[in-house]
């Protein structure tokens, strides 16, 4: 019987980038010449942060953008008011960039290596998703000046994807049906490293619960009073009973959002928030229904009433090897450019205020303890995490790419304000010109070669398995009322 080849084999046939060269030439050279202008995109997003669903000047300005560069631009798209799809060029196959633009609650911070907030509590971009809009609308461009040259058939197209940080984002784009003409998408994502990714992810869901109580004197009438925070707490409690039995793959956390305003008024009012993920949706949902329950006793047990607030969530990741495995290549191609003194010496003093998870990061890695910032290509990621990205919802559609380059310290924590400070300085600006440039790469690559397109479906194919895509965010959420 003859063997099954393996992804890596199957890429590493087909000389795509030896048969593409000079399309791949041109995207890069592209990209060197709108440098100064995909950073004029990103440092603007990232001097003006705007939480999910408000991306208003974002979404504008990476139009704007796009527009003069020839794209065809649809704003709303999908019927969300900041997501944009734009598109050039006609006919199969479909590629599409998934870019994004929100950020964080307080994430606010100034490009230094000590803890200084331009605005003390406010948006700042610790995720680096300003990075995340220009890397993908430089792919786009590169890609586009390739095909137009080259006359190369097809419609690449870029999507502007809000509010990614509370997971709600593409699901809605893709109940508005924004993802259906796509053959394949690509993603990247600022990160600490320069590699592609199979891995898989946690689907999730968010859910507010909202108590509300009698007020009384805490001391001269309790008896007259219900406690909302009380229900909350025992929510809370019973929650954490819960962790010995479920899954050991779900992870559930929550945040005490309102509790009371003084010790001696009795809380009429109080409103806790919960996460639940878990590797597949159907225990994510089996999970929340519990958890439902769970805050329906808590009512019952405190006298109160309780209003449950389904914010929606996500899909699991689903990794593709086959299109890592031509990230990969593409990541080894292009190159990174080097770093400056300056730039070591600013993320070593970053990296000293998280001295444990650098350490961690140079030992995962194979490093030596000089290295401050990430240098060369790290093998592909084929793990389980638990973290959880909208990206997930478009991989259950069609096979989807992902892959990250070095846009911080070394040793920076993920949603952090020493991201925030490496994602508008030239750290920043470096990784994001080197994931443009690997992903026009790629997506030229898969533009032109069939086979690498069709060995990608079938493992997509496989790993879908005839799971039947439905969005996992309710027609009554209120993300981007």
């Amino acid at each position: 019987m003859k063997e099954k080849k393996g992804h890596r084999e199957i890429v590493r046939e087909h000389t795509w980038i030896q048969q593409n060269a000079s399309e791949i030439k041109i995207a890069l050279q592209t990209l060197e010449k709108k440098r100064d202008k995909l950073w004029k995109l990103a440092e603007s997003i990232w001097e003006h942060p705007e939480g999910p669903f408000q991306e208003i000047k974002a979404a504008r300005w990476t139009a704007e953008l796009l527009e003069e560069e020839g794209f065809h631009v649809e704003r709303q798209a999908g019927g969300v008011p900041t997501a944009i799809r734009a598109w050039w060029g006609s006919g199969s196959p479909v590629i599409g960039l998934l870019g994004e633009y929100d950020a964080l609650p307080g994430m606010s911070q100034k490009v230094s290596a000590d803890r200084e907030p331009v605005r003390e509590g406010s948006y700042g971009h610790g995720c680096g998703h300003n990075l995340l809009a220009a890397t993908t609308v430089g792919a786009a461009i590169g890609i586009k000046e390739a095909m137009e040259q080259k006359k190369i058939p097809g419609t690449v197209v870029f999507y502007g994807c809000p509010a990614e940080e509370v997971l709600t984002g593409k699901p809605f784009m893709a109940r508005g049906g924004c993802f259906k003409e796509l053959d394949l998408a690509l993603a990247w994502h600022p990160g600490r490293v320069n590699r592609a990714s199979a891995s898989r992810s946690c689907g999730c869901t968010g859910i507010k619960f909202h108590y509300t109580g009698v007020t009384a004197h805490a001391a001269f009438d309790p008896w007259n009073g219900r406690s909302a925070l009380d229900a909350v707490s025992l929510l809370n409690t019973g929650t954490e009973y819960m962790r010995e039995h479920i899954r050991p793959d779900v992870r559930i956390h929550y945040v005490i959002t309102e509790g009371g305003v003084a010790p001696n008024i009795v809380p009429d009012k109080a409103s806790v928030w919960y996460f639940v993920r878990a590797l597949k949706m159907d225990t994510v949902e089996e999970t929340a229904e519990r958890l439902i329950q769970a805050a329906k006793g808590a009512a019952m047990m405190t006298d109160t009433e309780l209003h449950i607030e389904r914010l929606g969530g996500c899909y699991p990741m689903m990794g593709n090897r086959v299109l890592a495995d031509v990230l990969e290549q593409a990541l080894c191609l292009v190159g990174q450019e080097e770093w400056t003194a300056q730039e070591k010496d600013f993320a070593k003093a970053l990296n000293q205020k998280s001295e444990k998870q650098w350490l961690r990061a140079v030992k995962e890695y194979g490093l030596t303890e000089e290295t401050q910032l990430f240098t060369g290509v790290a093998p592909v990621a084929e793990e389980t995490t638990f973290d959880s990205t909208d990206v997930g919802d478009v991989a259950h559609l069609v096979p989807t790419g992902f892959f990250t380059t070095a846009t911080s310290s070394l040793g920076a924590p993920g949603h952090s304000w020493q991201v925030t400070a490496c994602s508008g300085c030239s750290i920043g600006e470096k990784g994001m010109l080197y994931g443009a440039k690997a992903m026009a790469a790629a997506g030229l690559g898969l533009f032109l070669d069939e086979t690498l397109r069709a060995h990608a479906k079938n493992e997509f194919d496989a790993e879908l398995n005839g799971e039947e895509y439905r969005c996992p965010v309710p027609e009554e959420s209120p993300w981007h009322r």
